[in-house]
């Protein structure tokens, strides 16, 4: 008889330590799964940018024949972004593009009649619209990535983690040079 209450009892922890270790799983999957979603959605909005950056090129050369070197840091940085295919390379190709940008911004204010072409203005609110956008799902991405981290090296989850192979998730950040102001001259030629 006390033979199989002890199995019984065996039984019973062996089926609650399943349980607890299928539902850490099963966390460990859903928060997978929102930092894909939110790349995703990141890369949505980069996508708009991308295809918005060519239009507001070919407003900005015919206004700004004297900065060659700002338009084709621009062109470079959406072409290093088209090109970027790990999370590492994405960011860091995102974050030179985005500098870019603001770089390119930044030279319009010298040039009166590009900053009142009305071109100019839609594809600058537009792409400003969008920077804004990808900037808040950065944060979106950043807050579930945290979360999974924690979550992977907290006891006892860190254990389920390293026996189906969660591993930790890089964040969004910004490349220290990238945090440095931008140096602006206005070359007259």
């Amino acid at each position: 008889m006390t033979g199989w209450i002890v199995l019984g009892v065996l039984v019973l922890i062996l089926v609650a330590l399943v349980i607890y270790v299928i539902t850490i799983y099963n966390g460990f999957v859903a928060l997978k799964n929102n930092i894909e979603r939110n790349w995703s959605n990141i890369d949505v909005l980069l996508k708009q940018r991308y295809d918005e950056l060519p239009k507001l090129i070919k407003v900005c050369e015919g206004y700004m024949q004297h900065e060659q070197k700002t338009l084709e840091a621009v062109i470079k940085a959406r072409s290093m972004a088209g090109q970027a295919r790990t999370d590492e390379q994405k960011m860091q190709a995102q974050n030179m593009l985005t500098d870019t940008l603001k770089s390119l911004f930044m030279v319009v204010e010298k040039y009166p009649d590009l900053k009142a072409d009305k071109s100019f203005q839609q594809l600058g609110y537009r792409i400003t619209e969008l920077e804004d956008q990808i900037a808040d799902r950065r944060e979106f991405l950043n807050e579930s990535v945290n979360i999974y981290n924690i979550r992977i090296d907290q006891f006892p989850d860190v254990l389920v983690a390293r026996l189906f192979n969660f591993n930790r998730r890089e964040l969004w950040q910004i490349d220290p040079e990238h945090r440095k102001d931008v140096e602006v001259s206005f070359q007259h030629a």
